[in-house]
């Protein structure tokens, strides 16, 4: 079957209230008919995902945008005008007959332009919205690639559609325009500073009002492996790395640069050498915690990265990684 047959069969099955894994540039999602609930249904039982975590509802093109928001801001305009398509979820207040499957009960909903042919493609040979959380299991390791998909949900998901590997490599940044001033409720891989500068204003980090909105991939612990992730800074990394070594535990240490930099020789761990900059490092993230997952270490050890902006994406990731093991 060739791509345009397999994305007009992927939009039949989701009009028949079935579910499709397909890429998008950040991660795969894990997509159904955002108005259908029982196929909403069979996207929590594929995840375990909680019924009060709210869902992304990915649309071809802003002209959508209304359809599923109400009292739409300026901001969230200028944003659409500025990054969509690419990796930006705007939350704004959902119209009435947005499905509280989507919103997890509240009154606000997310919505994107996903930056991947595939996914486009798809949204428009089916014509509606498909909510569409991470392809995996609920708090795991998100995928960016089409057997990660396999290896978590199997057959669990009615199709796969296989766009190859995700170029961005983690999840859209989140940013909740429902009040005056524009709130940041996850990083992703778009600079903060052109979002400032397409708002002529800074973004909110934290805001008590938002603290009710619960946002896709905001808990404490997620995006974790199987195996136990601990993140240390470089001058504790190696020290921790010798003691579980001698402790009998096999240990892998993801690090920042090359290998040359640490003294490891006869320190029974191995290295890894992770990218030293922040958007090759998002890219290969969860493909790398996936591969040492399955390698039968004991524990993984990750240099934590630097406090600067083009990190918060990554930093992010691993430190919410770490709460979940």
């Amino acid at each position: 079957m060739n791509l345009q047959d397999a994305i007009h069969g992927a939009a039949n099955l989701l009009r028949a209230g079935d579910t499709v894994a397909f890429p998008t540039e950040t991660v795969y999602g894990l997509g159904a008919d955002a108005a259908n609930p029982l196929a909403l249904r069979k996207v929590f039982e594929a995840k375990g995902r909680p019924s009060d975590h709210p869902l992304i509802v990915h649309i071809a093109d802003s002209s959508h945008l209304s359809g599923w928001a109400q009292d739409v801001p300026d901001m969230a305009w200028k944003l659409a005008d500025a990054f969509w398509p690419g990796p930006l979820t705007l939350i704004l207040l959902r119209h009435d007959q947005v499905l509280n499957a989507v919103t997890g009960g509240q009154d606000t909903v997310g919505l994107r332009v996903p930056d991947h042919p595939v996914a486009l493609a798809l949204l428009r040979a089916f014509g509606g919205g498909i909510a569409a959380p991470s392809a995996n299991r609920f708090g795991r390791v998100s995928p960016t690639s089409a057997q990660h998909v396999r290896e978590e949900l199997g057959t669990k998901v009615g199709m796969i559609l296989d766009g190859g590997s995700c170029r961005v490599g983690v999840e859209s940044t989140i940013i909740s325009l429902v009040h005056d001033k524009p709130v940041l409720l996850r990083p992703g891989s778009l600079c903060i500073a052109y979002i400032e500068d397409t708002l002529h204003q800074k973004l909110m980090l934290t805001q008590v009002t938002e603290q009710i909105i619960r946002a896709p991939g905001a808990l404490p612990a997620h995006y974790a492996p199987t195996t136990p992730l601990e993140l240390h800074f470089a001058d504790a990394l190696l020290h921790r790395a010798r003691r579980l070594s001698a402790q009998g535990c096999k240990v892998v240490v993801l690090g920042l640069g090359e290998m040359s930099s640490y003294d490891i020789s006869n320190n029974g761990f191995e290295y890894f050498s992770m990218p030293e900059l922040a958007k090759e490092y998002a890219r290969v993230l969860y493909a790398t915690l996936r591969h040492f997952d399955r390698a039968g270490f004991d524990v993984l050890l990750a240099e934590d990265p630097p406090d600067t902006q083009p990190w918060l994406a990554v930093k992010d990731r691993l430190r919410r990684g770490a709460q979940g093991c």
